[in-house]
């Protein structure tokens, strides 16, 4: 029978991340494995307060980074952790903190990749606590994409269709690009060899730039509609409440475009991107409407673009 290591990262949000321990406990029930929350240094007693709270709980065990390197530095460290018996686990089951499989959603995701050996990763259909889904299932960025999603205008996103990061969810199980990191199965065997997360990443791009190395490497990332998560969302991010977008997402961004395409690429998709948001605020400009870009948007792209910031630093 295949094992699981459910990995769940906590920073300052430990009644959140002992729900979502809950939850996957009753997720795992058949399934030999165990599960892991990491504390991200929270520094807020946090660590403390999940050790108490699972002391009596079985197959839950709390680990401290020691340091918080960010989102890849963290599943990391729970993932290099291994079982708590010492063996290595067949799959790898990375669970947001705010996030909380149906009872049979792990089965299930490891049914599919049991069934199709040829499969890296699997991932579960995401939903909001109303019910509405989430967009989680993506295409790798490229320059087009850039100026697609920049420019923001009807013509230019039916011209280049094929090209958009987020198009419409698939309603059936069926292969992507990559997937976003709230409810993902992966096969240890394919991180022993692409690697785990770039901790380079301080946070975003990571999930993108691990499926693209596991899709150069031929194994591809399934959509599994069947396993149902819901998910709060930017509980430890708190990205809904950004008023200017942090500098790690504008490094992570660079640093994913440079290391997997190289720094003409980097700079023709910075460049691309430029160009889409001149396009955007023409149009905002004639159609005299409020602009959705984010503040100093534009020049802090530029600035981290040809800057020398490493990802994890605002």
């Amino acid at each position: 029978m295949s094992t699981v290591l459910c990995v769940i990262l906590n920073w300052r949000t430990a009644e959140m991340s002992l729900k979502a321990a809950r939850a996957a406990m009753v997720a795992m029930e058949g399934i030999d494995g165990a599960i892991t929350l990491v504390d991200n240094d929270s520094q807020d007693g946090s660590y403390e307060s999940m050790a108490e709270a699972t002391r009596d709980w079985p197959r839950v065990r709390v680990l401290q980074s020691g340091r918080n390197g960010g989102y890849g530095a963290g599943n990391n460290c729970g993932i290099r952790a291994g079982l708590p018996d010492g063996a290595r686990p067949d799959y790898v089951y990375i669970l947001n903190s705010d996030a909380f499989p149906a009872p049979d959603a792990i089965r299930t995701l490891v049914a599919y990749l049991d069934s199709h050996p040829a499969v890296g990763f699997a991932g579960s259909h995401i939903h909001g606590d109303d019910g509405a889904p989430h967009t989680t299932a993506f295409r790798f960025p490229t320059i087009a994409s850039e100026f697609e999603g920049a420019a923001k205008t009807g013509p230019v996103s039916r011209l280049l269709k094929n090209s958009i990061v987020a198009p419409d969810l698939p309603t059936e199980t069926t292969p992507v690009d990559w997937l976003a990191g709230a409810s993902v199965l992966m096969r240890r065997s394919v991180l022993d060899q692409v690697g785990l997360f770039d901790e380079s990443f301080f946070l975003y791009f990571e999930e993108t730039d691990l499926c693209l190395r596991a899709a150069r490497a031929g194994w591809p990332t399934v959509y599994v509609v069947e396993s149902r998560v819901m998910h709060l969302g930017s509980v430890s991010t708190g990205m809904k409440e950004w008023r200017r977008v942090p500098g790690y997402w504008f490094a992570s961004r660079r640093h994913y475009f440079q290391k997997n395409h190289g720094r003409l690429y980097a700079l023709a998709a910075t460049l691309a991107h430029v160009a889409g948001l001149g396009l955007y605020g023409l149009r905002v400009l004639v159609q005299r409407k409020k602009p959705h870009t984010p503040p100093y948007f534009l020049r802090d792209l530029v600035k981290h673009e040809w800057g020398t910031r490493r990802p994890q630093e605002s």
